[in-house]
């Protein structure tokens, strides 16, 4: 299988978050191309939490790169370089929820979210046996926690309401895997 090709390479933007690249190459048959690459410093983290009863904690929250529409997710994330992932997926749950749990199982790791403008990596994880508490919303952050049934979600995902790509890789993981996760 033949390869790109980067011919040169230029940052033309960087955050603490992101840095975005303008990148002139050839593509694998010999094409000249450009392409725009967003580097993530930080991978992605989202966790289902579920309470004892079956229903699942969600979270509401208006997110300003989709025009201020209002999102409704699983709790989620950046793990900073150096931050496992499942001490990320405890932390976001923690703070946007306000539950703990004792018990955070990977669903999917290692896995891009979109593989062809960004390197942004990501991983999915369940958290049962939950403890309630306090949220530890940090400044950008307006949330309200919801509680759905798993049936409600995956219609909602059918309907178009839920739009986050991290909630439904995990809620559609799950649900193709039902009976290993009995919900």
């Amino acid at each position: 299988m033949s390869i790109w090709k980067t011919l040169t390479s230029k940052v033309v933007f960087e955050t603490p978050w992101i840095k975005v690249r303008h990148d002139e190459v050839l593509s694998p048959k010999g094409s000249p191309a450009q392409y725009g690459v967003v580097e993530f410093k930080n991978r992605a983290v989202g966790v289902v939490p579920v309470l004892d009863d079956g229903r699942i904690v969600m979270v509401r929250q208006t997110r300003y790169a989709i025009g201020n529409l209002s999102s409704l997710e699983i709790p989620e994330g950046g793990a900073p370089e150096g931050e496992d992932w499942l001490q990320t997926a405890a932390r976001e749950l923690q703070e946007e929820t306000g539950y703990t749990s004792d018990d955070i199982q990977p669903l999917l790791t290692n896995f891009y979210l979109s593989n062809s403008v960004t390197n942004e990596c990501g991983a999915l994880f369940i958290a049962r046996n939950l403890k309630a508490g306090q949220q530890e919303l940090e400044d950008t952050e307006d949330i309200q926690v919801e509680l759905h049934t798993f049936d409600d979600l995956l219609a909602m995902i059918n309907q178009g309401v839920i739009s986050d790509n991290l909630t439904i890789m995990a809620l559609l993981f799950i649900a193709a895997n039902r009976n290993q996760y009995g919900l």
